[in-house]
């Protein structure tokens, strides 16, 4: 697809990753349209057919979703897996129904098997259940794929799908009940280092490992993979590095400027034991790579946290 002069809506638009792909597919030449739920309601089919009938729209990305860290799976499991499903499932029928050119659909590392083994291959996708502390919410963007493979072979859909790993960076969520780790690492390293606290205790035992991928990396792989990427099978998106929580915390206090100890809690979960993508696909397919060093966006992301939350209310 030529980007140029096409428009495009994306869903979760005016969310984290949705607002840098809105830039990303703006430089390329499209009218990129970001909206979120304020605007159209996912849950809600007409809004969904509203939305499409108002912008008669080229392509559609679809990065909606309600997402969160370990504590907000454990607490809501179930709207999570509702949300998620419903949110794309009426999305692909009404794109379907609307004669969409091209839709893309983002996916998730949670959805990938509990025990695969690493460097997770898409190949693997289908080979056990999803690691039990995100199983619901990796299980519904899971029956997006089938969708969307399903659509294309009944209905000619030409719907992608990416399966990207953690993001991180500047306007990252930095609520603790809804953020991921990196964000929530900042946030308690830098309420630590402002109040002088002793300790930081962190969930689990630093073991885990994972791998993390600039936002604008992510949003960039959005819009190559519009560009020239037209195929049925599921493509994850990574950095390709694997790092421990462990190695994360130390790194994150160390650029936040915290100097107390950091004490881990391991009676809390862990989470998957490894996450790290095999990311080959992406670069044979449409030349996907990250191109965003890990430290130095670390860096960026504690920079912004401090240019914009630094009086944030504490943490309770």
């Amino acid at each position: 697809m030529n980007l140029s002069g096409k428009t495009v809506v994306v869903t979760g638009g005016t969310g984290f990753l949705g607002s840098y792909a809105v830039r990303e597919l703006e430089r390329a030449g499209a009218k990129a349209l970001g909206f979120g739920r304020s605007a159209y309601d996912l849950l809600d089919r007409s809004a969904i057919a509203q939305m499409l009938e108002d912008h008669s729209p080229d392509a559609v990305v679809h990065l909606a979703g309600t997402v969160g860290g370990i504590g907000l799976n454990q607490r809501e499991p179930g709207r999570l897996f509702y949300e998620n499903a419903a949110m794309g499932l009426h999305l692909l029928e009404e794109c379907r129904i609307h004669g969409i050119e091209k839709v893309l659909v983002a996916g998730t590392v949670c959805s990938y098997p509990s025990e695969t083994q690493i460097p997770f291959r898409e190949e693997d996708l289908w080979s056990g259940y999803p690691e039990e502390t995100n199983a619901p919410y990796g299980l519904a963007k899971r029956m997006l794929l089938v969708q969307a493979q399903a659509y294309r072979e009944q209905y000619a859909m030409n719907t992608i799908f990416l399966m990207p790993v953690n993001l991180y960076g500047p306007g990252d969520n930095f609520d603790l009940s809804t953020g991921h780790v990196i964000p929530a690492m900042i946030r308690r390293f830098g309420e630590a280092r402002n109040t002088g606290a002793a300790s930081v205790t962190l969930w689990g035992d630093g073991r885990p490992t994972r791998e993390f991928l600039h936002v604008a990396d992510a949003a960039r792989a959005c819009r190559l993979a519009l560009e020239r990427y037209d195929g049925i099978d599921p493509v994850n998106i990574g950095s390709g590095r694997e790092i421990s929580i462990g190695d994360l915390a130390r790194t994150v206090a160390g650029v936040v400027g915290y100097k107390g100890a950091i004490v881990w809690d391991a009676m809390r979960p862990n989470g998957q034991i490894r996450r790290m993508l095999d990311t080959s696909r992406a670069r044979e397919l449409f030349g996907f790579e990250a191109k965003v060093e890990f430290e130095a966006g670390i860096v960026e992301t504690v920079r912004w946290f401090d240019a914009n939350f630094r009086h944030l209310p504490l943490s309770v």
